[in-house]
């Protein structure tokens, strides 16, 4: 079983995000709450927790990336 890392809504007006850093990468164990990857908008630079234990089994986009809100950009597999 998998669960999805997405680009989350964070504000009225904004559509996009672009992916600053990754904090693991791909086969890393990860624990639900801890810091997974940093993303900017044009208004904020927000810090997407992971949302379940497991390893972080796909990472589907890159830094510099410039994704929709609701984009699926890795997997955790639990």
């Amino acid at each position: 079983m998998s669960t999805d890392i997405l680009i989350p809504d964070v504000g009225e007006g904004v559509t996009q995000a672009t992916i600053v850093q990754w904090h693991k990468a791909t086969g890393a164990r990860v624990r639900a709450g801890e810091p997974l990857v940093d993303v900017m908008t044009d208004k904020v630079t927000v810090e997407i927790e992971c949302p379940s234990d497991g390893v972080l089994a796909e990472i589907l986009h890159q830094a510099d990336e410039e994704l929709k809100v609701g984009t699926v950009i890795g997997r955790i597999a639990t």
